[in-house]
């Protein structure tokens, strides 16, 4: 991922919480058909690896796992993103000499992909990425809550993913590279637009 200095996230506290709030990832592997991707929700894994390790799960079907990748997987995590119009930076009525652009963050993580079909550690990623969805629920809904037969049937039906990083990239283009007169005014600018995306992006321009 190209990523000038400005833009770039260093913090390995603030990388951790990009991937956990990110919700769908991309898991991309190059393979001996071509490159294969699936959306899937992750789970991150702190404790293991260096750099950490990914757990989630594919369908049984998707023909991704039953493909050798050839080099590590690429997993992108998108964060938020907006458009940034130049019509909110305060340079334009000084000089004019402003484009549109559009502001986002991502963390794109490295690492080698396992694919596996143990019913116990299947069941253990099943249960610890439903946790982490239903925790701040009134009433979490949990793998236990269902019949013992009917998840074992649906378990049948993925296989298991594991990666483990050995490298993250992370970015944050929030608008750094201008002067604070046009960063307040994309604060501004994104506080009022319809897009949720845009609205929340607006607190964390730096002015």
């Amino acid at each position: 991922m190209y990523t000038p200095p400005a833009f770039a996230e260093t913090d390995q506290a603030e990388i951790q919480a990009m991937i956990e709030t990110a919700g769908l990832a991309s898991l991309i592997t190059m393979t001996s058909e071509g490159l294969m991707a699936t959306p899937l929700p992750l789970l991150l894994n702190t404790h293991e690896g260096q750099q950490g390790t990914l757990y989630g799960h594919i369908a049984r079907a998707n023909p991704q796992w039953k493909l050798e990748p050839q080099g590590e997987a690429l997993v992108i995590f998108p964060g938020l993103d907006a458009y940034v119009s130049p019509g909110w930076y305060a340079s334009k009525a000084e000089h004019g000499k402003v484009v549109p652009t559009w502001n986002y963050s991502a963390v794109h993580a490295y690492g080698a992909v396992e694919f596996f079909e143990d019913a116990g550690r299947l069941h253990q990623v099943v249960s610890d990425l439903t946790e982490k969805h239903e925790k701040n629920r009134a009433e979490p809904w949990t793998v236990t809550d269902a019949p013992e037969a009917f998840i074992s049937a649906h378990m049948r039906g993925i296989v298991g993913v594991r990666i483990e990083l050995s490298r993250i990239e992370a970015k944050k283009k929030l608008s750094q590279n201008r002067l604070q007169p046009d960063r307040q005014g994309v604060a501004e600018g994104l506080a009022k637009e319809a897009s949720p995306s845009a609205r929340a992006m607006a607190s964390k321009i730096p002015v």
